[in-house]
């Protein structure tokens, strides 16, 4: 419990906020009530769609010098909670509607319906953008020519072959199932679509290359900060493109920001908490496959942000779908374990 205090402490205020938030706008204690039970469907639904990203977290900064590990769960956090769940949807509304943020702001307090309606407006660039850089995450990790385990040796095998004989294949395909999705969407959604896929992939090799650029030097200590910093960056723009999904999706549940953004933010917390656990109790270690479940889900959520022009899968199913794959990757950690234990 000792990984989660913060969590549940930031969940009680959280939760009163929400309270006063519904009592504010709707006027009675039922609406009152009615917005902290969304701000808790919401935080639910943001743990479950991030579970994987813990996971991948938990990876990424084992590597990080503790100094970046901090500067993560502290400065990380607040872009998680205020530039994610906050200055985001504002961005994108400031966009859309060509208005300033202060005025979107202001739209999202007093008519929160309008600004719905054109936060909502965005999310299929907002889900190109997002889908492609997932994609792309997921792809390098199973075409690594440099990966040795395999859970499922007959899928991973060959892509690891390919990748090994193929440079930046993971590009290529991605590219292609851009292409592949844009030309079948109407002629009005096609062109936006593949701008924003393009500018989400091309997101992820510029992040990437930075990273591989601060980690190719000595190993002098002032070289492992700047590595581990390009690592900070690398997990920003990850986290970003995991809230993409849930942030927009958060508006077919209530139209009101703060709620979505208070709900959103006790996930967010829960998250950094699980993201803490994993390291310090060197879960990744202990259970073999649990990386490579988080990686196959990701792959799915990114195929379901890139779909979503076609077949609209409500988030709570994107939730469970993930987070099946890592139970089951979970559970065959635990069975692979007692077999070499018994071995």
């Amino acid at each position: 419990m000792k990984y989660f205090t913060g969590s549940f402490v930031f969940t009680f205020f959280g939760l009163i906020a929400s309270y006063f938030v519904g009592h504010y706008y709707g006027g009675t204690v039922q609406a009152g009530l009615g917005a902290l039970f969304i701000a808790v469907i919401l935080a639910v639904l943001e743990i479950s769609l991030s579970f994987d990203n813990a996971i991948v977290n938990a990876v990424v900064l084992k590597e990080m010098t503790p100094v970046w590990r901090h500067r993560f769960l502290t400065w990380g956090m607040l872009i998680a909670v205020f530039g994610m769940r906050l200055i985001f949807p504002l961005l994108i509304v400031t966009f859309v509607a060509h208005v300033s943020p202060w005025e979107a702001l202001v739209m999202a307090a007093t008519k929160p319906d309008d600004y719905a309606k054109l936060m909502l407006s965005a999310h299929l660039e907002v889900a190109a953008f997002g889908g492609s850089f997932l994609l792309m995450v997921a792809l390098k990790y199973f075409y690594d020519e440099s990966k040795e385990l395999h859970w499922i040796p007959f899928l991973e095998k060959p892509t690891v072959y390919l990748g090994s004989k193929v440079e930046a294949i993971e590009v290529a395909l991605s590219l292609i199932i851009l292409a592949l999705i844009s030309h079948f969407l109407p002629a009005e959604e096609a062109l936006p679509f593949l701008k924003a896929g393009m500018a989400g992939l091309i997101t992820y090799v510029i992040v990437d290359g930075i990273g591989s650029w601060l980690e190719a030097s000595d190993e002098t200590m002032k070289d492992v900060h700047r590595a581990s910093a390009g690592m900070f960056l690398y997990l920003e723009v990850l986290d970003a493109s995991f809230s993409f999904d849930g942030v927009v999706g958060a508006f077919a549940i209530t139209h009101n920001l703060f709620i979505i953004m208070i709900g959103l933010s006790i996930g967010a917390f829960f998250v950094r908490s699980l993201t803490i656990m994993f390291v310090e109790q060197e879960a990744l270690t202990k259970f073999t496959f649990l990386e490579h479940g988080a990686f196959y889900a990701i792959g799915i959520l990114a195929m379901i942000m890139l779909a979503d022009p076609f077949l609209h899968i409500p988030e709570w199913v994107t939730g469970l779908s993930g987070g099946l794959v890592i139970l089951i990757s979970f559970l065959w950690s635990l069975w692979q374990g007692q077999k070499e234990s018994a071995r």
